[in-house]
């Protein structure tokens, strides 16, 4: 049985330098020297950017043997998602870097998507001097105003002096709690002038005091209603990663015997193969563990958000079953689904402390019987199991490439996904054991996310095997950063479903606006209503093992599925080099169990217009 503790290490950010508690003083400094030696007194080792005219001063001493690692890129967006591809690869705090203007706006995408996930990231960007601030200066944007709904924190710096404090601030923040994205913007003048830099600082943060220990009283009444339930349902999200709390979940699980459904962000926190798993919940998830929150009388909720691809129609979710809900974060207990005893607190802690109190219970003779709930349970795992059909006419099935890229990838690799057919695919069809191996865009859904994510988590962990997964639209978004992983020896793997359409898109389109395919075709012009997308795969635009030799990388293509496990060892056994794989497969391909959005779990398909009939009775 795999062991949940053997994930990556996740160090936290050192508050303090010098031995003993003793203080650093270097006078006469540049501010921006201060900043890249706040940056290494941090732990910060790897730092994703692109310099330009207000950040310009903070390069200048990246030359003069930092400790630092600058990962020059090719666009902003490639420099976020590879900040959140680090961190959530490694769990230390991601860092990147850019310009003020276009370059902070070019950030935006990525910040968003850290926030979303709870990734913790420390955005640097360059200002223009203090006394333009307001004036419309060149290059100049409000990123701090902008960015304010999608960041935990943010901070505007014109004092040189404020550096060293705002840093040690921000990865505190960006880390402790609800991990997220902080921005900190600074002048260029505060960059330029001399200071004295100071460290460990005075950190003081009155009203940020995340709660993480939780209610005893409250443990005691979950792991009561753990033993009366008939039917409980673990429901576990990506807070439960975060938390570095898996080895505490199996724990739990094991001890109460529930079954274990792990959402999209928490794939890897409970091992795929372990007999409580009943796999992934939502709009694309196993019929069994979307009938399991339909059916279960008891949720326990763990990290984990209620949001609207796990629940569907949000009045018709669950409706028999009772609540706890337990997250670091208050703002999300009850903000969806009403919790019957509501948890404020860290996952590791809460876990830890339901073990201790479910023991309890059964050490009195209180224990759950859920035979009957297993009953049902894996007679809906062998009727409805995750598969999908082989194209008839012999092509390359997009669900079989993805399967034996994870059945013969070295252990421990990392897979980064982008956001599509092929995102869920991958959830679906490769086994996910440990933590930290299964690296996604998952709240804000971000095209062109796994190639610049899966540099970050190959960059973080130079010695596991990273292979991203991706599709042939996202793949056009941020490709750009194969040639910063050509030049900067950070050998990743891309494997390009490429069924030459927007794939989620055309399933949406044949699904549910008669196979009228409006732009959504992408190797070729406007296909004519009536004429097949196939009809014009003979020219591949671009051609992307072309697009890859040029940018310094290996180039393959498979079209044939008797060459499919070849050319897969092939990219397996290059790690000098970026390896691309063009996976040629079938079009018609769909993502299979699917909910329609805005309606009811209960609905849930298990193929295209297959229905499965479990029964009106809540007892079933």
């Amino acid at each position: 049985m795999t062991e949940q503790a053997s994930g990556p290490p996740h160090p936290q950010p050192r508050a303090r330098s010098g031995g003993h508690g003793s203080a650093t003083v270097e006078r006469d400094v540049t501010g921006a020297q201060s900043l890249i030696r706040s940056l290494e007194e941090v732990g910060a080792d790897t730092v994703f950017g692109i310099p330009g005219g207000a950040i310009l001063p903070a390069y200048d001493p990246l030359m003069d043997s930092s400790k630092v690692r600058h990962v020059l890129v090719r666009h902003e967006q490639g420099a976020g998602h590879a900040a959140t591809g680090y961190a959530q690869a490694t769990g230390k705090v991601g860092v990147c870097m850019a310009t003020s203007g276009p370059g902070a706006t070019n950030l935006v995408t990525p910040i968003a998507d850290a926030h979303m996930d709870s990734v913790p990231m420390v955005a640097i960007t360059g200002q223009v001097a203090s006394r333009a601030i307001g004036t419309d200066a060149f290059q100049e944007a409000d990123i701090c105003g902008i960015t304010m709904p999608i960041t935990k924190h943010n901070f505007l710096v014109t004092d040189a002096a404020e550096i060293p404090r705002t840093i040690a601030e921000a990865f505190h923040i960006a880390a402790s709690g609800r991990p997220g994205p902080v921005l900190v913007d600074i002048a260029k003048d505060a960059l330029q002038a001399r200071t004295t830099f100071t460290w460990p600082p005075a950190v003081d943060l009155p009203g940020y005091r995340p709660v993480t220990k939780p209610h005893a009283k409250q443990i005691r009444e979950a792991a009561k209603l753990i033993t009366q339930a008939r039917r409980p349902v673990l429901y576990v999200g990506g807070g439960v990663m975060k938390a570095r709390a898996t080895a505490e979940l199996r724990v739990l699980a094991e001890l109460t015997g529930a079954p274990v459904t792990t959402t999209l962000m928490a794939l890897g926190s409970f091992p795929d193969s372990h007999p409580l798993h009943v796999g992934m919940p939502g709009m694309h998830g196993s019929v069994t563990a979307v009938t399991a929150l339909q059916k279960a009388d008891l949720i326990v909720a763990l990290g984990a958000r209620f949001d609207d691809r796990v629940t569907g129609k949000l009045d018709s979710f669950a409706p028999f079953a009772k609540v706890v809900h337990a997250d670091i974060d208050p703002a999300e207990i009850g903000k969806n689904r009403t919790a019957d005893v509501p948890i404020v607190g860290d996952a590791r802690e809460v876990i830890a402390d339901l073990v201790v109190a479910v023991q309890a219970e059964h050490d009195e003779g209180r224990k759950g019987d859920y035979r009957d709930w297993w009953d049902s349970l894996n007679r809906w795992r062998e009727t409805y199991p995750l598969g999908y059909d082989l194209p008839e006419d012999g092509t390359l099935s997009p669900q079989q490439v993805i399967q034996r890229i994870g059945e013969l990838a070295p252990d421990n690799t990392v897979y980064a996904a982008g956001v599509g057919q092929h995102q869920m695919w991958a959830s679906h069809f490769i086994k996910y054991e440990r933590p930290s191996t299964w690296l996604n865009s998952g709240g804000a859904g971000t095209m062109g996310y796994a190639v610049p994510a899966a540099m970050g988590a190959k960059a973080g962990r130079p010695d596991a095997t990273v292979w991203a997964i991706d599709g042939d639209g996202c793949f056009q978004m941020t490709n750009q950063e194969l040639a910063t992983c050509a030049l900067n020896n950070i050998p990743i793997k891309v494997a390009i479903i490429n069924n030459g359409a927007l794939g989620m898109v055309r399933q949406w389109q044949t699904l549910f606006y008669n196979q009228r395919y409006s732009n959504t075709v992408l190797h070729s012009g406007p296909v004519p209503p009536g004429e097949s997308p196939a009809a014009s795969q003979g020219t591949r635009v671009p051609d992307f093992v072309k697009l890859s030799e040029a940018m310094g990388c290996v180039g393959l293509r498979c079209e044939d599925p008797e060459q499919l496990d070849a050319v897969i060892e092939k990219a397996n056994s290059i790690n000098d080099r970026p390896v691309v794989v063009d996976f040629i497969v079938h079009e018609d391909a769909m993502v299979w169990p699917m909910v329609a959005a805005g309606t009811s779990n209960d609905e849930v398909m298990a193929a295209r217009g297959v229905r499965p009939d479990f029964g009106d009775s809540e007892d079933d």
